[in-house]
This record gives C-alpha cells, sequence and structure tokens, in this order.
C-alpha cells in the first residue's frame, strides 16, 4: 500500500536547513553503489568454500536437487515433494518449464499451480526454453525480483535441473556480483554449460584452459 508523507507547516526553518546540511554532508560525491556490487565474495548465504549441497532429505525430484543458500535447485518436483517444502520453510516455488510442457499430463499429471497454491506457497513462472521463451538476461532479472520479495528460502525447478542450474549461476553474476569465471565454476558442480550460462548473461564467455 502506497502512503504520502507530507512534513508539517510549522516545521522550523532552522531545522529544516540543519537537515539539509547534513544529508549534504553525509551523502555529497557519493553514489550509490549498484546491488551487484554490494554482493559477491562476501555473499553471506553462501559458502564460497563449498559446493552447492545435495539434499537428501527431500526425495521427490526427476533429476538432482541441490541447495545453494536458501534457494533449492533441482528438476520437477512430484506431488510428495511440494508438500514436503513447507517443512523446509520454502514459501515460493518458481518453475522454468513452459505452458507447453507443463499441458503435457504425460510428464505432468496434476495441476502444480493448484497444488502449490492450496499449501499457501507462492507459485512462480518464469518459462525458459526454446524460441518462445529465449535465454535471456530478462529472465535473470525476473527470478531476482522474485527471490526480492521472498525473502526465505524457495524452490527453482525445471525438468531435470539443468536450466534451473544455467539460471541460477548466471543470477549470481547478474545480480549479486560474482565473477563470470567463479560463478560459472559453481554453476559446473550442479551441471551447467557455456552455451546457456552466455545467453543468460547476454555475453560471450572465454574460458581459459587450465595448464595445472
Amino acid at each position: 500500500m502506497n502512503s504520502h508523507y507530507s512534513a508539517p507547516r510549522a516545521f522550523p526553518l532552522f531545522l529544516f536547513a540543519a537537515l539539509v546540511l547534513l544529508l549534504a554532508v553525509g551523502c555529497g560525491g557519493n553514489k550509490p553503489a549498484p546491488e551487484s556490487s554490494l554482493r559477491g565474495s562476501a555473499d553471506p548465504e553462501i559458502d564460497h568454500s563449498a559446493p552447492p549441497d545435495t539434499v537428501a532429505d527431500l526425495p521427490g525430484f526427476s533429476g538432482r536437487i541441490y541447495r545453494d543458500g536458501r534457494v533449492y535447485i533441482g528438476g520437477q518436483p512430484d506431488q510428495a515433494a511440494l508438500r514436503a517444502l513447507p517443512w523446509h520453510d520454502v514459501t515460493a516455488v518458481i518453475n522454468l518449464r513452459t505452458p507447453q510442457e507443463m499441458a503435457d499430463t504425460s510428464k505432468v499429471a496434476f495441476d502444480q499451480a493448484a497444488l502449490v497454491d492450496s499449501l499457501d506457497l507462492d507459485y512462480i513462472l518464469i518459462p525458459l526454453g526454446g524460441k518462445e521463451y529465449p535465454y535471456t538476461p530478462a529472465a535473470v532479472d525476473s527470478f531476482a525480483a522474485a527471490l526480492d520479495r521472498h525473502p526465505g528460502p524457495v524452490l527453482l525447478h525445471c525438468t531435470s535441473g539443468g536450466r534451473a542450474s544455467h539460471l541460477w549461476a548466471a543470477y549470481l553474476v547478474r545480480h549479486r556480483g560474482w565473477d563470470v569465471s567463479a560463478a560459472y565454476a559453481r554453476g559446473e558442480a550442479i551441471g551447467i554449460r557455456r552455451s546457456a550460462f552466455s545467453q543468460l548473461l547476454d555475453q560471450e564467455m572465454k574460458v581459459v584452459p587450465d595448464d595445472s
């Protein structure tokens, strides 16, 4: 809800001048740092010394399931897996599968959106894949906005975990200030490839061979 604030009419002029001077001294010459520069190597949510954790106590996912910081990254969950999410304090399910994929009842034989809603979780679609839903920085930004709205644990999933892993690694670069090579190396631990990673960041990725 938006609210409008107006200063009292009787606000003393000398106090107003003092406030302006204080703001000028505190802010003069300093531009706000972009959000990404506030994160990176000092990211408090992620243990840089260890790869993303494999989640052993959350079965029912197609393919792999990892946790990195507060984000669960995996493939398509079944009904039992979705019902277990509130026990892990998950507040939102972010689905990267396209509408065409979700309409295929031979692959997902239940209404995932309705089930998630019945669990009082937020259900967020960010379709990713094919010509209609290409890998772009806009998808990364949509994911970042979803995380901003949900400060607790969230589930990011696709079919088998590939798209989710790529999007997560690209997010680390674009919104958390990670170095590209560091984010890619972390993403490799959960199965990403250079081509999709580069498309999500809209930049060519050069890999320096390891001579060791």
